[in-house]
């Protein structure tokens, strides 16, 4: 009963719980429609590098062991020399250093499981991976906010723009606009206040891998079941033409 519990039950209350997060954070700029492909091993790859440098210090995946990661082409030394550095062992699953109660003090919250994010964050405006895509890539320096963050498609987040470094420092740029007898601000772009060590173009694309990464990890047999699928269908048309034909055959006679 309890491994059934922690197992089944306890990732659908994650994900639920998470579900009206993302509701909540819809209230911010139109979703970007994130060029996913799980099966683009070398992008699933450096999706799980950026995973583990960036986000595994705050977030963990609790439901995903590191020798899972077999499955996108890296090999059992791979992880442990490159991807490893909460546990000493292959098997376990990716856990976060940080203290959950020095992690709600800092940041209002203990910052959540991200094991099915990607397929938790879905809402009207697109999949979950197009929200994690957008949000991404939306910081923008906020002095009002405690973590000096804030972020266009999620207002007020409590989460520090951990990728900073590669993407720089911006500041959104606003303008006014009528629209139905009142005056709103409207999203124009960017300014750029200091450069990070990758382009645009290259930042995106990083950000791309990893919720290319994220994407995959809240489904790790997704292309298997896709490639089985195919079969299933396969065997179902060839099967369908024999029956048809043996119907035939058989009451050929009796008409």
């Amino acid at each position: 009963m309890k491994q059934f519990l922690k197992h089944w039950l306890l990732p659908v209350f994650l994900a639920c719980s998470s579900i009206g997060v993302a509701q909540a954070s819809e209230g911010g700029i139109p979703w970007d429609k994130a060029p996913i492909n799980t099966t683009d091993l070398g992008s699933l790859q450096n999706g799980a590098k950026l995973f583990v440098n960036y986000c595994l210090n705050c977030h963990s995946a609790a439901f995903m062991r590191y020798n899972r990661l077999r499955d996108i082409g890296l090999t059992e030394q791979q992880i442990k020399d490159n991807l490893m550095f909460t546990t000493e062992k292959v098997g376990d699953t990716m856990k976060a250093n940080i203290d959950p109660k020095m992690a709600k003090e800092w940041f209002g919250a203990v910052p959540p499981d991200l094991t099915v994010i990607a397929r938790s964050r879905a809402g009207h405006q697109g999949t979950g991976a197009d929200y994690l895509y957008t949000y991404m890539r939306t910081f923008y320096v906020d002095e009002s906010r405690p973590t000096g963050w804030n972020n266009l498609a999620f207002p007020n987040v409590g989460m520090p723009h951990v990728l900073w470094e590669l993407q720089g420092m911006r500041k959104p740029v606003f303008q006014k606009v009528e629209q139905h007898g009142h005056e709103a601000e409207v999203f124009k772009g960017w300014e750029q206040l200091t450069p990070g060590t990758l382009t645009p173009a290259q930042y995106d694309r990083e950000v791309a891998d990893l919720v290319n990464y994220l994407q995959w990890m809240g489904e790790p047999a997704q292309n298997q079941r896709v490639r089985l699928g195919v079969w299933v269908l396969l065997f179902l048309a060839v099967y369908t033409v024999i029956t048809w034909r043996l119907n035939a055959a058989y009451w050929k006679d009796v008409r």
